[in-house]
């Protein structure tokens, strides 16, 4: 786990790469790789390419990076693990022809992959990984994402060169970056809690989509593709019994969690007491004589809105002999630790769950663990949130609404005078929002982490935006999932489209997000055995009707996992990881909430704080991120401040050079 980072000239540019440009743009991401650093830049300058390390596996420095072949005409820098990289190597060294300088490296398979197959590469690696390779041959740049979206990679195009970093921030070292809001990305963050690919909330910067490669020739010229997608490797399991499916399932799941456990250093589990982190616990604990570790977030008293699941997690850590961790946090802790939380998140992520898996990174760094296991991805591929079960049932209603065409434009219009203001209940607004849906022959589901609905929009946005965005929807960013679902999938059924969708965009760039930017904050490699994509496959050749029965959330997971972790634990009511933020909204918290957002209406253009004032007890986490962002990295013209708490590098690799 690394942070990556690098710079193309093109041909008709003058732009030439110095050191200084380029460590200074590596080294604003210090804190993703604290145990070494390096740079290569070619004789030309015209191609640069930067690293900053977190020795997860073969710690030689051997090993480190950028990192090149035999006779330096191909080079890469990688952030993530590939972990049947030891059997690639099998195979790449029975096909002959291959010289290693490291005895176990996956970096270097991925260098000896691309030579071997070219970018097809990619379909044999399993894990996850954002990478730049540079063949220089040929003169080209490979930037590549990983399948799920498990680890970000942006980038930028602007005079005359393109540069790439794992972060943000890296990117605004470049003095000629441009620093501006995306207005269009920002109408469709107020939508999904996050900001939909290629999209981000900078002007000018763009992020890669999960499973995709972008090329990029010297001239400048680009070629984007996308180079995977489950419903090209789905055999729908129609025939088979529930039992065999849960059976395949568990049997996968312990291949997952088996292959995240590869690791030179120490590796943990967080463990919140549910189904997904219990079963990572237990199926890591299995054959294995170290206890594991596990970490566990709770709060220094109870909340009505987030009940404290601490004994549902010494249950589990008990029943596999773990060596658990807690730590209990407070209001404080989450207003000390905003500035922080905004700086690593680079742009806006409207999910306060950012702030305990921030601080349960940390308890598990400080406690010398290096690696954790996590349970992002089972929700989504399993159905379990119960926002689903309601979003099915509203499914159904709304396709029996037989609507003649001639009446469907009266209905629409209607419903703005039907729904009210923004003083209006939230069952109002949303009914309404349904009901403008169905009437426009468009699904229910537009994500699980729905903020403010396109007509509540009308309310925040300033006057200048509602005009720019008169005629907008947020389907726009939507529509192209759609149409790859509706011409892929071999099940087009509701539960279908809303795990894909959810695969597609509040996944990669919202929870898996917040993970890496949270976790990498404090130097920890987190890892996702759920969205293994050989598991992610398996799972979506199961039949909806399989995966949630008689309004049961997560069917077949619970049917796989009995037995491996309580009864108690299974059958328990569905809570989220979760901040008891509601609650805080009454107290200093709230009061905090409102000046930022006055502030910022008063110093932007973007947003009305009038019409912001009702939403900013459900929903003022959303706006103020927004106006907290602005104000660290678009506010102020001051140089992007670098947090205290951050780890400095010990070792600094040298300058290569061909």
């Amino acid at each position: 786990m690394c942070g990556i980072v690098g710079a193309f000239s093109f041909t008709n540019s003058g732009f030439r790469v110095s050191e200084r440009y380029l460590i200074r743009m590596r080294d604003a991401m210090s804190h993703r790789g604290p145990d070494g650093a390096g740079i290569f830049i070619s004789s030309d300058r015209r191609l640069a390419l930067g690293h900053r390390r977190l020795a997860i596996i073969d710690l030689s420095e051997r090993a480190a990076q950028p990192m090149s072949n035999e006779d330096d005409t191909l080079w890469v820098v990688f952030n993530g693990e590939i972990y049947n990289h030891a059997e690639i190597r099998t195979e790449l060294e029975r096909q002959g022809g291959h010289r290693w300088k490291t005895d176990h490296s996956d970096t270097e398979v991925i260098l000896h992959a691309f030579e071997q197959w070219g970018i097809d590469c990619l379909q044999k690696f399993r894990g996850m990984f954002a990478m730049a390779l540079w063949d220089a041959k040929r003169r080209q740049l490979w930037l590549i994402r990983d399948r799920m979206g498990v680890k970000p990679l942006y980038y930028s195009i602007h005079h005359g060169r393109i540069t790439f970093a794992s972060e943000i921030k890296a990117l605004l070292e470049d003095e000629e970056q441009e620093r501006g809001v995306n207005e269009e990305a920002l109408y469709y963050y107020l939508s999904f809690n996050a900001t939909p690919a290629p999209h981000t909330l900078f002007s000018g910067v763009q992020k890669l989509a999960p499973g995709t490669w972008l090329r990029i020739n010297e001239d400048g010229h680009t070629h984007e593709s996308r180079y995977w997608d489950v419903w090209d490797h789905t055999e729908p399991l129609r025939t088979i019994s529930e039992t065999e499916i849960a059976e395949r399932i568990l049997s996968e799941l312990r291949t997952c969690v088996r292959l995240r456990k590869i690791s030179d250093v120490p590796v943990g589990v967080f463990l919140s007491g549910g189904i997904d982190s219990s079963t990572n616990a237990a199926l890591f604990s299995e054959g294995d004589g170290q206890p594991v570790k596990t970490f566990s977030i709770g709060y220094d008293q109870q909340y009505a809105s987030y009940p404290s699941e601490l004994p549902y997690a010494r249950l589990i850590a008990r029943q596999v002999g773990a060596d658990h961790h807690e730590l209990l946090l407070r209001e404080s802790d989450l207003l000390d630790s905003l500035p922080l939380i905004i700086r690593h998140q680079d742009e806006p992520l409207a999910d306060p769950v950012c702030m305990p898996v921030y601080f349960v990174s940390k308890l598990a760094r400080d406690s010398g663990v290096i690696v954790c296991q996590v349970g992002e991805g089972s929700d989504e591929l399993f159905c379990g949130y119960p926002y689903w079960n309601y979003s099915l049932r509203l499914q159904r209603f709304s396709s029996l609404l037989p609507i003649p065409n001639v009446l469907r434009s009266l209905g629409l219009a209607g419903l703005d005078f039907v729904e009210g203001g923004p003083t209006a209940s939230y069952r109002r607004q949303w009914s309404c929002e349904v009901l403008r849906r169905a009437l426009s022959r468009r699904p229910v589901f537009w994500g699980g982490a729905e903020v403010i609905s396109d007509s509540q929009k009308r309310h925040v946005l300033s006057s200048r935006l509602l005009k720019k965005f008169s005629k907008v929807s947020s389907w726009e960013a939507l529509r192209p999932i759609w149409q790859r679902f509706e011409e892929k999938a071999w099940d087009t059924s509701p539960i279908n489209w809303m795990t894909y969708l959810d695969l597609n965009l509040r996944l990669p760039e919202l929870l898996l997000m917040r993970l890496d930017k949270m976790s990498m904050a404090v130097s920890l490699e987190a890892r996702e055995p759920f969205l293994d994509h050989k598991l992610v496959e398996l799972v979506m050749s199961v039949p909806g009707a399989v995966k949630t029965r008689n309004g049961v959330l997560k069917y077949i997971l619970k049917k796989a996992v009995r037995g491996v972790i309580p009864d108690e634990v299974i059958d328990r009511k569905k809570q989220g990881f979760g901040v008891p933020v509601f609650e805080w909204s009454h107290t200093s918290f709230g009061k905090y909430v409102e000046k930022e957002m006055k502030d910022f209406c008063e110093n932007t253009d973007l947003f009305r704080f009038e019409g912001s004032l009702p939403y900013l007890k459900k929903r003022g986490w959303a706006l103020l991120n927004v106006a907290l962002w602005w104000k660290q990295y678009i506010g102020s013209t001051a140089a992007v401040p670098r947090g205290r708490s951050e780890r400095t590098s010990a070792a600094t690799q040298p300058v290569h050079a061909a």
